[in-house]
This record gives structure tokens, C-alpha cells and sequence, in this order.
């Protein structure tokens, strides 16, 4: 007996599963419902997509559906990120823009710190090319009074949540460049060194521009030292500079035993 009645979308299970956790991510959350409308499968096949999705590691079953992991999977709206530690963001924003040179050509990322720096960047008056995913950077440089910054936007699938684009065609895009630097964040920095993102897609995005950077910036302030994201970005190895707001003496110490240069705002 198939699992798709016919007439509605007729996937695979195991595309299905992959685009069951793609709900998952956008929404935080998804109900038996919610699959069974989607895909037009029975009660009894939506629940099983959920609970393979749940032994993975991916989702963790409530009564009724399922929603994302507790503490490593779950991510924060870009809007709500924006608004938070705002003048720790700022400090960060001046210290990493004064270090620019002209004409630079600098990968950006989708977090709010990166988008700070991009106003900072538009404030200047600097002239450089901006590579981004997130959307917001591109609506601010777009909108005008950024006469010396040339965008290149990045395309690939739309994430509601971190109103980013990614996916195959965000990291074959970023492939085809290779820049003098790479400014990004992450939601965690382990004890071990491990950079650390709730998004298996925006982590990829992310390695794939360190991966293409001549230099590596990370920022983060004294928050991103007590949380943890579910999939590994990178190492700290692989960061040349770090600007923290505000940071505590162990994390500074965790980023310069991997090497890196840190600058404390």
C-alpha cells in the first residue's frame, strides 16, 4: 500500500523525511496534521516520519508532532537577534569596519553582528563588494545611500526564520568566489575550540565562505560562550581574528590556544 494517496505530492519516504525536517526548521515545530495535509499520508505513516526523524537526532517527539531539540537545535529569529545586545554589537561593528581597507571584497554572513558591521560599513562610507546570504544586508545596501558598496547577493532557498538563503545552490554560488575576508557568527564556542550553529544548512554556508576567505573573522559576544548549537561550523583553528564584546577570561583563552588573534572591545 503507497504512503502518498494519489494526486498529491508522491515522494520518496526518504525525501519526504528531508522535507518533513525542512518544516521542521522554518516552523519550529510540526503536528501529525500538519504532515498528514501536507503529504496527504495516514496518521499512522506521519507519525512513523516523525519518530525515525526523532532517532536520528533531528526532532524530539511531543504528543501530537514534534519540535526541534531543546537547547542545541533551537535558533532564534533573526528579527528577535537583532534586537539583543545591540550596543555590544555596535563596539564590535567599529572595531571590525576601522580594520577594513578599501576596495575589499568581504563574505557576510546571515547574523545579526554581521549585519551591524554592514551598517557600520554604509555609515562610513567605506567602499568594498559585499558576498552575502542574508537578505537584510541586501535591503539595506540596496536601499540606497551605500553608493560605495557593490553587492553580490547569493542565491539559494529561503529560510523564513533567518531570513537567509541557502542550500546547494547558496554554497556552488559562494564556490565561484574567493574573497580577502569572511566576517561570521556563531551561536556557540565550545570549551574544545568547536564553532557551533543550531542549522545544518547555515553551518554549511558558513564553511563554505571560511572555506573561500583569504582571512577569517569571527564576533561574538560574552553570550556565545554559555550556548551551543547542534552542528559543528568549524574550529577555531581555522579563524585568523575574533572581535568579542565583552568576553570571559576562559573563552578568550579557548580562541588563543587555537591560534587565533582576539581583539577585545
Amino acid at each position: 500500500m503507497s504512503d502518498v494517496a494519489p494526486g498529491r505530492r508522491d515522494v520518496v519516504p526518504a525525501e519526504r523525511r528531508r522535507q518533513i525536517l525542512e518544516e521542521l526548521r522554518q516552523r519550529g515545530s510540526v503536528t501529525v496534521g500538519t504532515v498528514e495535509e501536507l503529504f496527504n499520508v495516514s496518521p499512522m505513516t506521519a507519525r512513523r516520519d516523525l519518530a525515525l526523524l526523532a532517532e536520528a537526532g533531528y526532532a524530539r517527539r511531543t504528543h501530537g508532532g514534534a519540535v526541534l531539540p531543546d537547547l542545541a537545535a533551537h535558533e532564534d529569529s533573526f528579527d528577535s537577534r537583532l534586537g539583543h545586545g545591540v550596543e555590544a554589537k555596535r563596539r564590535i561593528a567599529a572595531a571590525v569596519v576601522a580594520t577594513l581597507g578599501p576596495r575589499e571584497t568581504v563574505f557576510i554572513d546571515s547574523s545579526s553582528s554581521a549585519y551591524y558591521i554592514v551598517r557600520e560599513m554604509i555609515e562610513t562610507g567605506l567602499s568594498a563588494t559585499i558576498l552575502t546570504n542574508s537578505v537584510p544586508v541586501m535591503n539595506i545596501v540596496g536601499k540606497g545611500g551605500a553608493s560605495d558598496l557593490d553587492l553580490i547577493g547569493l542565491g539559494g532557498n529561503f529560510r523564513k526564520l533567518t531570513r537567509s538563503l541557502v542550500g546547494a545552490d547558496t554554497v556552488r554560488a559562494i564556490q565561484g568566489f574567493y574573497v580577502d575576508r569572511v566576517v561570521f557568527s556563531v551561536k556557540g564556542i565550545e570549551a574544545d575550540g568547536s564553532l557551533t550553529d543550531p542549522d545544518p544548512l547555515e553551518s554549511e554556508v558558513k564553511r563554505a565562505m571560511i572555506s573561500r576567505a583569504r582571512t577569517v573573522v569571527l564576533v561574538a559576544d560574552a553570550q556565545k560562550f554559555g550556548e551551543r548549537g547542534l552542528n559543528v561550523v568549524a574550529h577555531a583553528r581555522n579563524v585568523d581574528n575574533a572581535w568579542l564584546a565583552d568576553p570571559p577570561l576562559d573563552g578568550v583563552a579557548i580562541l588563543e590556544s587555537a591560534g587565533v588573534a582576539v581583539t577585545e572591545v
